[in-house]
């Protein structure tokens, strides 16, 4: 398998956005295609490769995809069109399809803030050239800026082009309220929404408003009962859903005894809920017959 030729570097702070790749949907290897959330809505990144003989490009345009939201296509497209390059005078028909694929994402060409060549070649005979390019969704208004570093080209004959993404606040939770299977508290939490239902006065439903006022009681008295028996977690990236109670339990014991004979203790009840919890989830899988993929998700 030939080894990508595209790359792309995310910073851990940014990982509440939640980066991911898709080689699903784009299985080349000048072809790399990132999705990202914010504020619930998912938008993508595509950054390209084209090499001499525009592989990339032939891929692009074969390949049948429905994606929207493509929010920035970016690469080295090894094109030069008088579209973009002033000092070029001619037009490609490469350029065609480029446009056409630009086309189908709901994507223009960007004029960078400070037009200037992008590729600068140190071989003779060989002119400077514009072959880097940045294509942004239309009616994106708010990012139709960036520019062209031409100092930090480093070692590089390309010189970077930079843009900003304005990323709009979101509120992430940090905790959530909780219920731990098969604890006291669960127990009491089924108990509570039996007297609910049970305690519902269901013989004189005359009209609809009868039937409302009923229906509210019981929806006050459920969110009650969850309130009265729920915990409130911190949701961290060490968050374990087979934790319970009892490993809490074991956990503060060895914390103050410091014992061996304790952290002994809290391994066994550690691994005795890790069975437990993962046992009930492969057999839930089996029962509902969603068959072992079930169990990846």
């Amino acid at each position: 398998m030939d080894s990508p030729r595209v790359i792309a570097f995310i910073n851990i702070c940014l990982s509440s956005l939640r980066f991911s790749l898709h080689t699903d949907i784009f299985n080349h290897r000048d072809v790399l295609l990132i999705s990202f959330f914010n504020n619930s809505v998912c938008y993508y990144i595509l950054n390209i490769y084209s090499d001499l003989s525009h592989t990339a490009l032939k891929y692009l345009k074969d390949i049948e995809v429905n994606i929207d939201n493509v929010l920035i296509m970016t690469g080295d497209f090894n094109i030069r069109d008088s579209l973009w390059d002033t000092s070029f005078p001619y037009h490609s028909s490469i350029s065609d399809d480029l446009m056409i694929i630009t086309d189908s994402l709901n994507l223009t060409l960007l004029t960078p803030t400070n037009p200037s060549l992008t590729r600068f070649s140190d071989m003779a005979g060989e002119s400077n050239s514009v072959i880097n390019l940045i294509f942004l969704r239309y009616g994106s208004s708010e990012l139709n800026h960036h520019l062209i570093c031409l100092d930090c080209c480093l070692s590089s004959d390309h010189a970077p082009l930079i843009i900003n993404i304005p990323i709009n606040d979101e509120f992430i939770n940090s905790s959530k309220l909780s219920i731990a299977p098969n604890s006291e508290q669960e127990t009491a939490f089924i108990k509570d929404l039996i007297t609910v239902f049970e305690n519902a006065e269901t013989n004189n439903i005359a009209n609809k408003d009868n039937l409302e006022d009923i229906v509210n009681h019981i929806e006050t008295s459920i969110n009650w009962a969850w309130t009265k028996n729920t915990k409130r977690l911190r949701i961290s990236r060490h968050s374990k859903q087979w934790w319970t109670e009892e490993c809490s339990k074991y956990l503060d014991n060895y914390r103050t005894m410091r014992s061996h004979e304790n952290w002994k203790e809290f391994q066994k009840v550690m691994k005795k809920s890790k069975c437990s919890f993962f046992d009930s989830k492969i057999q839930e899988a089996a029962n509902k017959s969603r068959g072992p993929w079930k169990l990846m998700n």
